[in-house]
């Protein structure tokens, strides 16, 4: 019953609709009525951001709700913004492990569900820098001050970005071949 809802409402594009740990089954289902009263397909996306220690606990009750009610959606991953940390070097920072173990969750309770993992938000520039903690160089703590370019929030080097699209690749692959099984959510690849 807020205002930023009722506008949305009137919006005739597609819209997306950020999903955390404090919405609850019920709520989203009101939001979804208000937002998509037609049930028309592609017309909303429910971005999840829980966090990697929080999607299990909280996505597949969203899910379920959803299905439960017949709603058409387009389930979506931000991993980034529920796994953003401050490093104790004062950086704000994410951990590369963090986001990819969310992406890893993100498909595997899709699978459980019988539902589609059908998109995943990543914030990444081609640059060299230093700003998510991890990865095949394994970015430390200390190597933030190196290259941290951001002025708001931390981005997925180059070499990041080329190593989670492979890692995504290979989860659609085997998402399509009905592979993927759930997995521990800090399971390495």
């Amino acid at each position: 019953d807020h205002g930023h809802v009722e506008y949305f409402r009137g919006i005739r594009n597609p819209i997306g609709l950020k999903c955390g740990p404090s919405l609850k089954p019920d709520e989203l289902l009101k939001l979804i009525d208000v937002l998509n009263p037609d049930n028309e397909p592609g017309r909303l996306t429910l971005i999840g951001r829980f966090g990697s220690d929080k999607v299990g606990d909280y996505l597949p009750q969203l899910i379920r709700a959803v299905q439960r009610e017949g709603r058409v959606v387009v389930w979506s991953c931000d991993p980034m913004h529920g796994n953003t940390i401050t490093s104790t070097s004062g950086y704000k920072t994410r951990p590369f492990d963090r986001i990819l173990s969310e992406v890893k969750s993100f498909f595997s309770i899709h699978a459980a569900e019988g539902t589609h993992a059908g998109g995943v938000h990543l914030e990444m520039t081609g640059q060299n820098v230093t700003e998510c903690i991890g990865g095949a160089r394994a970015i430390t703590d200390e190597d933030l001050n190196d290259r941290y370019h951001t002025v708001c929030d931390p981005r997925l080097n180059a070499e990041q970005s080329i190593d989670m699209a492979f890692l995504i690749a290979e989860l659609l692959r085997q998402d399509r071949a009905g592979k993927i099984k759930p997995i521990p959510a800090v399971a390495g690849f």
